[in-house]
C-alpha cells in the first residue's frame, strides 16, 4: 500500500551530482522524505554540480527570496572550443586557435568582467519567449532574437590556467549565465571556448560546507525519515537578511489571518520576518513608517492556522 505524503516543512541544501535536471534531483529528496509538496530555487543545468536549495512544505514560501540571491561559482573552461549549448553536453560549432598569454595576462581579462554589465541569454535556456522557453526552439534549429538583460558580478577570480583549460571563481547576481560568460571571457581575448565544468558553490548566504551529497541523503534515509528529516533547516533562515519584528499572541492570530496589526512606529519599512513573541516563525510581513505591518507570506501552523 502507498503511504500518504507527510507535511514536511524545511529547507535542505543539497550538492546536485553531474548527469541530473534540477527536477530530477528534487523528486528523489521528495520521495526520500515522504513530502507532500516540495520546489527548488535557481535551476542547475543537467551538467553542473553544486547547490540546490530544496524547499519542503510551507518553506516553498520563500523560493522566491532564494532566486533573487547572489550565486557564486567555481568554473572549468576548455579553451579552443565551442559548443551550441555552451557546455560540454552540446555539439562543437568552432574552433580556433588559443592566444600564447601569461596567467598575469588571463587574469586581466577575466577582472575586466567585473562589476555591472548586459548579457544576452543564450538559446539554450529555460528562459520563456512569447510563452516558449528557448531551449525548446534551440532544438528544433530555431533562433530568436533575445533582449540584453543586465548583469552584476562582485568577484571574479582567476585560479589556475594550464595549456587548454582555465579554472576561475565568480560571484554574481540572478540571471548571470555562466556559460555566456565563458564564451565572451574567450572572444576578449581572441578566442573560442566552452564551459567544461560548473559547481555552484554558495547561493545568498548559505556556503558549500552545508552542502548534503545525494549519497549521504540516501545513505541517512535508509536509517528510517527521522534522520534524514532531521538535516532540514528551518524556513526562516533563508530570510536572515531582514530585519526582525515580534509580536504579541493577539496580533500573531490576526496576523496569520491575513489582517495587518500594528507594531512601534520607528520609520522603518520594507519586508522584515515575522515572530510571535517565544521566536515561532509567523512568516514575511511589510512594514510602512507607522508601525502598521501587514502580511505577504504566512507560514501556517497547526495552532495559527485560521
Amino acid at each position: 500500500m502507498k503511504r500518504d505524503a507527510d507535511p514536511v516543512d524545511g529547507v535542505l541544501l543539497l550538492n546536485k551530482p553531474s548527469g541530473m535536471t534540477s527536477n530530477r534531483a528534487l523528486q528523489i529528496v521528495r520521495k526520500l522524505l515522504n513530502a507532500r509538496k516540495a520546489g527548488h530555487t535557481g535551476s542547475l543545468d543537467p551538467a553542473a554540480t553544486g547547490m540546490l536549495p530544496l524547499c519542503f512544505g510551507e518553506a516553498t514560501k520563500v523560493c522566491a527570496y532564494l532566486l533573487n540571491a547572489d550565486k557564486s561559482y567555481r568554473v572549468t573552461v576548455q579553451l579552443g572550443s565551442a559548443t551550441d549549448t555552451g557546455d560540454g553536453d552540446g555539439q562543437e560549432t568552432a574552433t580556433a586557435p588559443i592566444p600564447d598569454m601569461s596567467t598575469e595576462q588571463w587574469n586581466d581579462i577575466i577582472q575586466g568582467f567585473g562589476g555591472e554589465s548586459t548579457q544576452i541569454p543564450p538559446m539554450y535556456s529555460a528562459l520563456k519567449i512569447d510563452g516558449k522557453r528557448l531551449y525548446e526552439l534551440a532544438r528544433k534549429g530555431e533562433t530568436v532574437e533575445r533582449k540584453p538583460r543586465s548583469i552584476r558580478i562582485d568577484k571574479i577570480e582567476l585560479l589556475e590556467h594550464a595549456g587548454t583549460r582555465l579554472v576561475f571563481c565568480v560571484r554574481c547576481s540572478k540571471g548571470t549565465y555562466i556559460r555566456v560568460l565563458v564564451e565572451d571571457i574567450a572572444k576578449k581575448a581572441g578566442t573560442v571556448a566552452h564551459t567544461a565544468r560548473l559547481h555552484r558553490e554558495s547561493v545568498g548566504d548559505f556556503e558549500g560546507d552545508r552542502m548534503l551529497d545525494m549519497t549521504v541523503i540516501e545513505e541517512l534515509a535508509e536509517e528510517g525519515l527521522e534522520p534524514l528529516r532531521a538535516k532540514l533547516l528551518p524556513a526562516d533562515i533563508v530570510l536572515t537578511d531582514m530585519p526582525q519584528v515580534s509580536i504579541e499572541s493577539d496580533d500573531a492570530l490576526r496576523f496569520c489571518g491575513g489582517q495587518a496589526v500594528q507594531v512601534p512606529a520607528d520609520g522603518q519599512e520594507g519586508l522584515a520576518r515575522v515572530y510571535e513573541v517565544g521566536q515561532q516563525f509567523l512568516g514575511v510581513g511589510e512594514l510602512s513608517g507607522d508601525g502598521a505591518l501587514s502580511p505577504r507570506r504566512v507560514f501556517l501552523t497547526q495552532e495559527k492556522t485560521p
